[in-house]
């Protein structure tokens, strides 16, 4: 397992990261247990969950994940060797703080309720989920502008809410998720101007059938030296090779739940069949292949897995060993190229 620095921080993260957010809804506290387990077993050392999970969020199972990894610590004894993040989950969800967002006093009640849940008195990577503006993320296409003076105001104050935290000694870093360009420009040019916590992170989807990231991001990550941290790698599972020829796998989440139709396009489908294609042609397993994709590139801090078996998880951690030839790399590019981001 190869580490890197999470942003500017002192935290060294694994490549991979243990993703949680089916625990509490497609996996019991038991499975959820075994997986930490192993993962850790393995060399990785950093998890990532959020106050809203498990998924789909629903008010009767909402912090069930966070519980789970807080009696695993309990358990254990190995909170010290974790990296933890967690998540502030922005507006829309009324059975999350009333849908309140991320003023000064939502975000410290959402903190106090992840510490609580979590069993601990401090998060490594605090993360605001999602924005509380009006702009582009899950998935939104065609950009609506709503002239919101109030947006940047809105940023520096999560900023200001975040140093308190920083200052506690309860937070050691921060980060953002589904962000935009101008999102994360602002979360760092307002950091500079006021010296409040820079982020060290962004959480974004990325994986073969949505490189968005690539666009306007990536040269940002790099060269701001806050990295991305990869969500969705495989797709919701798509390209793993599950769902292809329209099967439906009993217990798999797009089985399960029919919202999650984001990678489900048809031009998705097509491109989803062309690199399980190219991976079998190469004696590749096309999920590890889809997941060294990712590990390779140069702007990714950490690949979020996540997985609701353990098959599955020894698998995905195996990707971590793998490193795609010049060949299967052009052929990559290849489809992307003749189908690029069919699922942004």
């Amino acid at each position: 397992m190869k580490y890197r620095n999470l942003g500017r921080s002192e935290l060294s993260v694994s490549e991979l990261c243990l993703g949680t957010m089916t625990w509490g809804e497609q996996n019991s506290l038991e499975q959820a247990c075994e997986q930490m387990d192993y993962a850790v077993s393995r060399g990785i050392n950093f998890f990532d969950t959020a106050e809203m999970y498990p998924v789909p969020p629903i008010a009767k199972t909402q912090g069930r994940t966070e519980e789970y990894i807080g009696q695993w610590f309990q358990q254990s004894g190995k909170r010290q060797d974790i990296v933890l993040a967690t998540k502030a989950s922005g507006p829309g969800h009324k059975h999350i703080r009333d849908a309140s967002g991320l003023g000064r006093d939502g975000i410290l009640r959402a903190f106090e309720g992840s510490l609580e849940r979590l069993k601990t008195d401090y998060v490594d990577l605090y993360q605001i989920h999602w924005p509380n503006r009006s702009t582009n993320f899950f998935g939104k296409l065609g950009y609506q502008h709503s002239d919101s003076r109030e947006a940047e105001t809105e940023i520096h104050e999560i900023l200001r809410t975040l140093a308190e935290l920083v200052q506690q000694g309860q937070v050691r870093t921060v980060g953002i998720s589904n962000e935009t360009p101008w999102g994360m420009l602002s979360y760092l040019r307002l950091a500079d101007k006021y010296n409040l916590p820079r982020v060290a992170s962004i959480q974004n989807p990325y994986n073969l059938l949505n490189r968005s990231f690539e666009v306007g991001l990536a040269e940002m990550a790099i060269r701001e030296q806050a990295g991305l941290l990869a969500y969705s790698p495989l797709a919701f599972g798509v390209l793993s090779g599950k769902y292809r020829n329209n099967q439906r796998p009993e217990g798999a989440r797009i089985t399960l739940f029919e919202r999650f139709q984001r990678y489900a396009k048809p031009e998705a489908v097509a491109a989803t069949e062309q690199y399980c294609q190219l991976a079998e042609k190469h004696g590749l397993d096309p999920a590890q292949m889809a997941l060294a994709f990712i590990n390779q590139q140069p702007f990714v801090t950490s690949n979020i897995i996540g997985a609701t078996t353990m098959a599955q998880l020894k698998s995905n951690i195996d990707s971590a060993d793998l490193v795609l030839s010049d060949e299967v790399l052009e052929g990559i590019e290849a489809i992307h190229s003749a189908q690029p981001n069919p699922a942004p």
